[in-house]
């Protein structure tokens, strides 16, 4: 392991997410194994080369990006150059090969670490070490506040089930049953809640945490609650109903056909 990046720290909300950029399939998934132990990395795709790999950033912005250096290291290179013409802020780099060819190159663009190739799971756990102390992770509030005029109400984000809107009105559903209503739009609360509520629909923001069926051919969610409410998603966010699937999928003890 060669540790080539002094880069300012960076708060990284919950889980890191990461994508790999390799061609080789088996080095890819030892990669996602040795990942997943830690827990708190989430996989959001995979490319083979520099064009695709640049598009799958710019598509999911993780947090940490892998690149396999081997066949077009230089190119790669070329792609973190060009990254920084579309987003603010890079993501955390980590590069791999089978020599140390391109150490020099991926220090001068910034990259957080560089690992000899096959790999290592003791490099990987020191990395990964460094990584969480050099760029913590944020502890998101769990409380929402509802102002209006002198009145402030404050709802645990843990008990939402979902948001609508109604033109300038959004009504918070609780677990209980209660319904609270703001007098703001519902792209107002989007970026405020945690990573959980996932906007499905141009009148819902769903909490995932109580989804328990997803019926595409009836585009249509249903919520774990006593009244096993049903809730519409629209092609518009299908996306987002295809990335809570995958997500929900990962974490089911199994699946059946």
């Amino acid at each position: 392991m060669l540790v080539v990046s002094n880069l300012a720290p960076r708060i990284i909300p919950m889980d890191y997410t990461y994508v790999i950029i390799d061609s080789d399939a088996s080095s890819k998934l030892q990669l996602q194994l040795f990942l997943e132990e830690h827990g708190d990395f989430t996989f959001e795709g995979s490319a083979k080369g520099p064009m695709d790999g640049l598009d799958i950033i710019l598509k999911h912005t993780p947090d940490v990006v892998l690149v396999n250096l081997n066949e077009e290291g230089m190119d790669y290179f070329q792609m973190v150059s060009e990254l920084n013409q579309y987003i603010q802020t890079l993501p955390i780099l980590i590069g791999y090969s089978k020599t140390k060819k391109f150490a020099y190159n991926a220090i001068k663009s910034g990259f957080f670490d560089y690992w000899i190739l096959p790999h290592n799971e003791f490099d990987i756990r020191k990395s990964v070490m460094r990584l969480r102390k050099r760029h913590p992770k944020q502890t998101l509030p769990s409380t929402i506040c509802l102002k209006s005029y002198k009145d402030y109400r404050y709802l645990d984000t843990r008990e939402i089930l979902y948001l609508k809107s109604d033109n300038n009105t959004t009504d918070f559903v609780m677990k209980d049953g209660r319904v609270v209503s703001a007098f703001k739009t519902l792209k107002s609360f989007e970026d405020m809640l945690p990573k959980s509520f996932i906007r499905i629909h141009q009148s819902y923001i769903l909490n995932s945490v109580y989804v328990s069926r997803i019926n595409y051919g009836r585009s249509i969610c249903t919520l774990r609650n006593e009244q096993q409410e049903e809730i519409p998603f629209t092609k518009t966010y299908k996306d987002k109903i295809d990335a809570l699937k995958e997500m929900l999928s990962k974490t089911a003890i199994r699946s059946l056909n």
